[in-house]
């Protein structure tokens, strides 16, 4: 069975749901109505509180709690919770991370792994897992439309990072590889702090999200003209930092994906220094990607044993 994770530093993802990267753990069972999973001796529930953000994800067990609740929430919307779950990851990492692939696969390899999940036992086993560079895995349902173009970049706008590819013939060129930690959750956390200090009131991302986005708000005219005018301007210094890095999109076809598409579309597709842009807005794109490329890799290597050669594609 293939379950294709994005473990993002803002949100993991499947095909099929998007939750939260926070955990909130408790000796004994919760008192609360939501999914609980039993491991390692402890109850965890989801949490809306963002994990502090790790360059390395393999530094704890959290990341591979995050990945048992996205596995028994793919099971639970299949109907069925088999004994034994034999699975085989697809997941990834940022492209200028991917030297981390070996370690980042062998943190999943945990031979037969014991978990609850609201109150139904599961062993799992983890078979094979498949590392993808992220952003390409987001292009790669329209991959046969690049075929074409000899070079175009894919920008990965994600909660800390702006990860950047460049694709000729819709190949990934992994000798170029850029990433910016320059990513939604910075400009939030540091566009809060302003606001509060300057207005006395306090927002949250979603404040910003619907200012950026024309949802309906009640904050004053003057908080939006503030958030508006700071996150064009951050949308603007990744521009810069781009151009700095060698990264020409006057000169280059780009294709923006990650949460943060949506957020700074208006001002991408804006920008003088933008000449050609597509956007991918569903933020499952990277594990829907993940799930294309792990499912023709398996067909190609079905007896492939647990994580020899995988990680390497």
């Amino acid at each position: 069975m293939l379950f294709s994770i994005d473990h993002g530093n803002s949100a993991v993802k499947t095909p099929n749901f998007t939750f939260t990267s926070g955990l909130a753990d408790y000796p004994v069972r919760p008192p609360v109505e939501t999914d609980v999973l039993e491991y390692a001796g402890k109850f965890w529930t989801l949490s809306g509180q963002r994990i502090s953000y790790m360059r390395d994800k393999t530094q704890n067990d959290r990341y591979f709690i995050l990945t048992l609740f996205a596995i028994a929430k793919e099971l639970q919307r299949m109907g069925s919770f088999p004994p034994t779950v034999e699975a085989d990851l697809a997941v990834g990492l940022p492209p200028e991370h991917y030297a981390l692939r070996r370690k980042f696969s062998g943190y999943f390899q945990r031979g037969s792994v014991q978990f609850t999940f609201n109150n139904t036992p599961v062993c799992l086993v983890i078979r094979n897992v498949m590392v993808y560079p992220q952003a390409y895995a987001a292009v790669v349902p329209q991959a046969a439309l690049l075929k074409e173009s000899p070079r175009t970049f894919v920008i990965d706008v994600g909660g800390f990072t702006t990860d950047v590819m460049l694709l000729r013939y819709s190949k990934p060129d992994m000798q170029f590889c850029r990433s910016l930690e320059m990513g939604v959750i910075s400009m939030s956390n540091s566009l809060i702090g302003k606001i509060s200090a300057r207005f006395d009131i306090k927002i949250e991302d979603d404040h910003i999200s619907d200012v950026i986005q024309g949802r309906p708000t009640i904050l004053p005219d003057e908080v939006q003209e503030a958030i508006f005018s700071a996150v064009e301007a951050y949308a603007n210094d990744i521009l810069d930092k781009l151009r700095e890095l060698q990264v020409d999109l006057r000169a280059n076809p780009v294709i923006f994906a990650g949460g943060g598409a949506a957020l700074f579309k208006p001002f991408l597709e804006a920008s003088p220094l933008v000449a050609k842009a597509d956007f991918i807005l569903n933020q499952q794109a990277n594990a829907i990607g993940y799930e294309l490329l792990g499912s023709a890799q398996l067909l190609k290597s079905p007896h492939q044993k647990t994580g020899e050669g995988l990680a390497e594609s």
